[in-house]
Parts: C-alpha cells; sequence; structure tokens
C-alpha cells in the first residue's frame, strides 16, 4: 500500500502530529497545490470552443477556497441565497455566478434578480414565477437528459427518478411560459449525478442534452453539469477517470454542436468534488480500543457530525494511520478495525471491518479525500462543535483558514445570549 499523504507531500513541512497539537482534532487539512492543480485541469478540459468551468461552491464554501478558485480564473455556481452572498464576498463579480435553483421561493429568486445574476430555472412552475418577477428578463432552463449517474441513488440527479430539471415532454409547456412573459432562454444546463468514474453516461447525457438544447434560439450558453468522480480508493489501486479521454470527447461533441448551432456559445461544466475532494484530508484521534463480540472498535473524534458521508451514503475513504508524526505501514502488522466516532448513533460509523496498521491510543487518523462534501456537511449534532480549517500553502506552510467553533458561538442564535 503507497501512501497518498507521503507521495504528494501534502503536510508540506510539517506533520500530522504537529498540525494537531497546534490546531486541535479534529482538523481539516487542505493542500493548496493541489487544489490549483485541479482546478487547472478542470479549466483546460474543452479547448475547442469557448469554455468556462464552474466552480460548485456546494462541495466546500470555504472563502480561502473560493477565493483561489477566483484567482485561477473559475467562474462559480450557487444553490441558494448564502451561497451567493459567500461568492460575492469572495470577490466574484455577479455576471460570473450562475444560480441553479431548486423550489425556491419568490424571496430568493428576487436575491438573484435584484442582483442581475444569471438564474437557471428546474420546472414550469418555477419558470412562471421568475417571469411573474421578473417579465422581459433572461433566464436559463435545467433540463433532463434522460440518463443519470452517481455512486449512489441519492446523488443521481437526472434519468426517471429525479427531483432535478424539465423533463422533454414539458419543454413545450415551459416555452410559452416564456413567450408570454416575453423571458429569453438564453442558457440551457444539466446535471446527471455525482462522482462517475466512467464518463460514457457522461458523454451520453451531453449528446441527448444537445439535441434539446438545438430547439433554443436564443442560447449564449449551454451547462453541461459535473459529477467527476475521484478515485476514493486509491490506496488499493483505483483508477482515477480519465481526464484525456474525457477531454478529446467533449471537443469533438462541442466543436460540431457550435458549428451546426451557428451562433457564439460558451460551453461550461460544473465540477466542484473532482476540485476539492482529493486537496483535502480529515484528522482525528484514537482515543478508545475496544472489542465488542469479536469486533475491534476503534474510538475517535471523528463523529458522523464531522463527516457524515460514509453513514448517509456509505461511502469509503482512505484512512492512513500516524503515530509520532509518521506514518505506519501494514507491514508491521494489520488488524481489521470498525472505525467509529464519538455521536449517540449506531450508525456513527466512519469506516467498517477495515484492515489497518495497528493502532494504538493517540495514534492519528488521517482519512483521504474529504474535502467534498466533508466540512460544509458538518453539523452541530450532540452540539459538538464544528472543526477547524487548515491550508498547507505552495510554499509548505499551514495557515489557519477558519476557526474551531467555540461553545459561545451555538449560543449566539439565542436572543437572550445576543
Amino acid at each position: 500500500m503507497e501512501s497518498f499523504t507521503q507521495n504528494t507531500k501534502f503536510f508540506g513541512d510539517t506533520n500530522p502530529e504537529v498540525l494537531a497539537k497546534s490546531f486541535g482534532t479534529p482538523l481539516y487539512v487542505y493542500n493548496e497545490s493541489i487544489l490549483r492543480e485541479r482546478m487547472r485541469q478542470m479549466q483546460g478540459l474543452i479547448r475547442s470552443v469557448p469554455f468556462t468551468a464552474n466552480y460548485s461552491i456546494k462541495t466546500n464554501s470555504n472563502l480561502t477556497l473560493l477565493r483561489i478558485a477566483l484567482d485561477e480564473g473559475m467562474n462559480a455556481d450557487a444553490m441558494s441565497p448564502g451561497e451567493i452572498e459567500f461568492l460575492l464576498r469572495a470577490g466574484f463579480p455577479e455576471n460570473s455566478i450562475f444560480y441553479v435553483a431548486n423550489n425556491v421561493s419568490n424571496e430568493e429568486l428576487l436575491f438573484a434578480i435584484e442582483r442581475g445574476i444569471m438564474t437557471s430555472l428546474d420546472s414550469v412552475s418555477q419558470l412562471e414565477r421568475f417571469g411573474q418577477l421578473n417579465p422581459n428578463g433572461k433566464c436559463a432552463l435545467r433540463l433532463n437528459p434522460g440518463v443519470g449517474a452517481g455512486h449512489h441513488e441519492k446523488v443521481i440527479t437526472a434519468g426517471k427518478k429525479t427531483k432535478f430539471a424539465v423533463a422533454q415532454e414539458d419543454i413545450d409547456a415551459a416555452k410559452k411560459v416564456a413567450q408570454k412573459y416575453n423571458l429569453k432562454i438564453v442558457g440551457v444546463n444539466q446535471h446527471i449525478g455525482s462522482l462517475f468514474m466512467d464518463a460514457t453516461p457522461y458523454l451520453q447525457a451531453i449528446e441527448n442534452f444537445l439535441q434539446l438544447a438545438k430547439g433554443f434560439e436564443d442560447l449564449e450558453f449551454v451547462d453541461f453539469g459535473g459529477g467527476f468522480g475521484i478515485p476514493y480508493r486509491k490506496l488499493s489501486g483505483e483508477n482515477a477517470l480519465d481526464i484525456e479521454s474525457t477531454s478529446t470527447a467533449l471537443d469533438r461533441i462541442c466543436g460540431k454542436f457550435a458549428k451546426e448551432y451557428g451562433k457564439p456559445l460558451v460551453f461550461k461544466i460544473e465540477p466542484g468534488r473532482y476540485i476539492a475532494a482529493e486537496s483535502c484530508v480529515l484528522i482525528g484521534r484514537a482515543y478508545t480500543l475496544k472489542q465488542n463480540a469479536g469486533v475491534d472498535y476503534v474510538g475517535t473524534d471523528i463523529g458522523m457530525n464531522v463527516l457524515v458521508r460514509p453513514s448517509m451514503y456509505g461511502s469509503w475513504h482512505d484512512i492512513e494511520v500516524y503515530r509520532d508524526g509518521k506514518i505506519l505501514s501494514n507491514d508491521d502488522g494489520t488488524s481489521s478495525y470498525t472505525v467509529v466516532g464519538n455521536i449517540c448513533e449506531t450508525g456513527d460509523i466512519l469506516a467498517k471491518d477495515r484492515v489497518l496498521p495497528n493502532v494504538h491510543e493517540n495514534d492519528l487518523l488521517v482519512v483521504l479525500d474529504s474535502g467534498a462534501y466533508g466540512f460544509c456537511m458538518s453539523s452541530n449534532y450532540n452540539n459538538r462543535l464544528k472543526a477547524a480549517e487548515v491550508m498547507i500553502g505552495c510554499d509548505g506552510q499551514p495557515r489557519l483558514i477558519r476557526r474551531r467553533q467555540t461553545i459561545e458561538d451555538l449560543f449566539r442564535e439565542f436572543p437572550e445570549y445576543q
């Protein structure tokens, strides 16, 4: 088993033990060099036509990450007024933000309309309300290409069983609503799901999607969505998504469509996980070793409040073990452990029946690929505090990019404590 953190020199000029003692655990740690490399890969994905990659803030909304995305020339997409506000405060211009609305109120629509932010509507009824609020305006329409993909049924966002997007049979109705309010549909977008490792369904969905796009006369952009996966089982040799062949296929498809459409177009994608996931690890400490009914447990401070993906989706995250700042090798002996957190739930399981180097109390567990849907899905369940976040800069030095919560932070929502 090769070490990801060692091979990438993830911790720069420091090590997990120094970071844990300096900033506490659990602790999210990002590597700026990896982050920028992934952003540049996505920015160069399509070369034959005008193109931009929108960073999907829902995967990770830390302001430092957003400012790096802006520095790398990315645009961004948002799912809520809160995400829009974060992007604005990070420095993104209004015209670089794409609001992908889903079942939102008039107040949320107005929030975007008043700021001149391009908005995508994903139902005929939402398009109707947008038209009432913003007649003669411009907007985008989210279409269902009829193909879905993803690592779990909860993250498949296209096809026959999804709450998202305008179905093909409703496109004519949507056009009538647009005509009623003199709305110009200048963009169409799709998103088929999250964490595909085979680009075939994605490319198939794009072919279907572009056939639908031909029916819109005023397009300024088409947005293929995201969903690019990363190898969560990299320590056992899982292959990465073949970005180069995906890029070649997209170049061919987009070039052909641009020529057929005959009007200037910008092509977009919305990667989030691919950019953020591998740029981050989560450090926690082993506090308990015990056995129950023949099962060896490692009890840590990484509860489902800190990283919910394994409990919610059954997701796999590779784990490396460090002792006194040095990584442990399987060559020194292994055991099968169920790694659990400190939350009062039986389902608070980080890894089940996982073969790891023999763990001692006070060892550090380094959970890989935690940058996407890690901190942003964390909670204060059991009134536990949200973790701190640290960035290892391109210079190899760590800096705090979000402080750890305090108990007083939890009380600030109550009027008597304000």
